[in-house]
């Protein structure tokens, strides 16, 4: 799915300047869409929830290389 890779880019070049909705918003994404995104993304081990600025998420570190 490619606009699950585009969400998590995102989420790695904003860097918690912006809530994960907002994000989400920007792609086009509805609220109840970004959360099933998000959702998809934590039982892959993609993200983690962290406090990371505005954004409650941020990219495992490992899934990065």
């Amino acid at each position: 799915m490619e606009i699950k890779q585009t969400y998590l880019q995102a989420i790695i070049n904003d860097n918690g300047r912006h809530s994960e909705i907002d994000l989400g918003e920007s792609l086009g994404l509805n609220e109840d869409e970004t959360t099933k995104l998000i959702s998809r993304l934590l039982d892959e081990n993609k993200i983690e929830f962290a406090v990371n600025g505005a954004c409650n998420y941020k990219p495992f570190k490992s899934k990065l290389k």
